[in-house]
């Protein structure tokens, strides 16, 4: 497993943007499949965006399509870029990493070995 610390969250205005980053303390970053998960107050943690090993395979959620990118660079380090942010995407954004070729097209949290602690985002109207 993998430690993952994400940062980057905060209250912003509909609208606005911010952007999440997701730290692993490991040297075999490429070995990972990361993935964005969010959970929202009373709701079941679910899916948001996932990239593959080297960056070039991303697939999104239909809610957050054309708003959101993810990204990742060659050492250890995931972005969630999320523009024109809307009160539904209020939630704590989970981080999470796997090594399973399968988990790219499940997209199940359960196929996740491990997470990060959470970041909050809080759209206002």
């Amino acid at each position: 497993q993998v430690q993952l610390v994400e940062s980057g969250g905060g209250l912003v205005q509909a609208g606005g943007s911010l952007r999440l980053s997701c730290a692993a303390s490991t040297r075999t970053f490429s070995n990972y499949i990361m993935a964005w998960f969010r959970q929202a107050p009373g709701k079941e943690r679910g899916f948001v965006a996932i990239i593959g090993r080297y960056g070039s395979s991303t697939y999104y959620a239909d809610s957050v399509k054309g708003r959101f990118t993810i990204s990742r660079d060659s050492a250890n380090t995931m972005y969630l870029q999320m523009d024109n942010l809307k009160p539904e995407d209020t939630a704590v954004y989970y981080c999470a990493a796997s090594t399973s070729q399968s988990s790219f097209s499940s997209r199940r949290s359960g196929d996740f070995g491990s997470w990060g602690q959470g970041t909050h985002v809080t759209v206002s109207s």
